[in-house]
């Protein structure tokens, strides 16, 4: 009982330092502009967001704070990626100072609208102007309004996404300590994100595509299961690519959300990782429940009809947590870019994992040693292992 008591200290120890997020602060604003050489940044993105977080009245330079809304608030953040910029991270200003847009992400400028119909209006013409596409990122636990944004940005950045991103941001407290809060939190959210989805399928977009992570896996299972007991689970048919990275759900919970939900039409993949940290605190929690995100038995998940991809003895870049590998490491962001890239409705006709091969092989010439990827689908098993001896 002692040797797992210091075990689990451990690994709280290892979420204080670095948490979901790994930052400290939570500005997203400088105090005063930093302006930089058009030749030192790499591009500009415009990141949507509907967030139920409260607007942020002690700090104006967090936009929005940990506390929640009844109501959903709506923005557009303008931000900037340096030209320095290496894939898979996110360069950040340490603690609270401003950013250097030649060096870090910076956000340059928020528009925040009035109502929905503003919202809609303004999101509606972007996904018009830029290939009638959207990607809803779900954050998870411990993030700031600033997180979710900068992760967003640096995901579409990255995978080069050639639609519109829209950041669906809830009231996490960023703070470590705020796990039943944020968990209260997200419960609170499921009608809002039920409510931007159904308001993104309302606009000219063809696809609508989800990566959730974490905590935010539960928030989206549930908006889902909600669309599916209205009649409408695929959004009209537009509903695109669904990935749960890291899912934070109870296994049990998950089976009945599928079971609710039915098998997916469309590319449904969840990535999981057995030596994931911040889920074994999690499971100790939640009562020793295991979660699906560290699951050990794929083939269970898989003939819920989805594509489980297992990245347990792969690489993860957030201090050895292990809980963020889809986005930072960066040749498996690149090969979810790749897949992202061709919209899923013309993937739908194909066996769920199809193409996922590649998957393995790139990740091996990342690794730079010996790995492997364990890819289960509802009909086979497939196996890579890559790299060097």
């Amino acid at each position: 009982m002692i040797l797992r008591v210091r075990i689990v200290l451990g690994i709280a120890l290892a979420l204080a330092v670095s948490g979901c997020a790994g930052q400290s602060a939570h500005d997203l604003l400088n105090r005063k502009p930093v302006t930089a050489p058009a030749s030192d940044i790499a591009a500009k993105h415009e990141i949507f967001v509907a967030t139920t977080r409260q607007k942020a009245t002690k700090d104006p330079r967090q936009v929005f704070d940990g506390d929640r809304s009844l109501t959903t608030s709506y923005a557009l953040v303008d931000v900037t990626v340096p030209k320095i910029h290496q894939v898979g991270a996110i360069e950040r200003a340490k603690g609270s100072a401003d950013s250097n847009p030649a060096k870090q992400f910076t956000a340059t400028d928020v528009v925040q609208y009035g109502d929905a119909q503003q919202f809609a209006k303004a999101v509606g013409s972007n996904i018009a102007i830029n290939g009638d596409r959207a990607l809803v990122f779900v954050h998870g636990f411990n993030n700031g309004f600033d997180d979710g944004v900068f992760r967003l940005t640096q995901i579409a950045h990255d995978t080069k996404y050639p639609g519109t991103p829209v950041l669906f941001s809830w009231a996490s407290s960023g703070k470590t300590t705020g796990y039943i809060y944020d968990k209260d939190s997200a419960n609170a959210a499921r009608d809002d994100l039920e409510a931007t989805l159904r308001m993104l399928a309302k606009t000219r977009v063809k696809s609508i595509d989800i990566i959730a992570h974490s905590m935010g896996t539960w928030l989206t299972m549930e908006a889902l299961r909600q669309l599916a007991i209205t009649g409408d689970r695929d959004l009209g048919g537009k509903l695109g690519y669904v990935v749960l990275a890291s899912p934070d759900i109870d296994v049990d919970v998950f089976k009945k959300q599928m079971i609710r939900y039915g098998k997916p039409d469309k590319p449904f993949a969840i990535l999981l990782s057995g030596d994931d940290r911040a889920l074994k605190l999690s499971s100790f929690i939640s009562g020793d429940k295991p979660r699906v995100g560290d699951y050990g038995n794929a083939a269970d998940l898989a003939s819920y009809g989805v594509v489980v991809v297992d990245l347990t003895k792969t690489k993860g870049g957030d201090g050895g947590l292990n809980h963020a590998k889809f986005a930072d490491n960066p040749i498996l962001v690149q090969l979810l870019g790749d897949r992202l890239r061709t919209p899923a409705a013309l993937r739908a006709g194909e066996p769920q994992g199809a193409g996922l091969d590649n998957i393995g092989q790139g990740l091996g010439k990342a690794v730079g040693s010996v790995a492997e990827v364990v890819i289960t689908t509802p009909f086979k098993v497939l196996t890579i292992a890559t790299g060097g001896e």
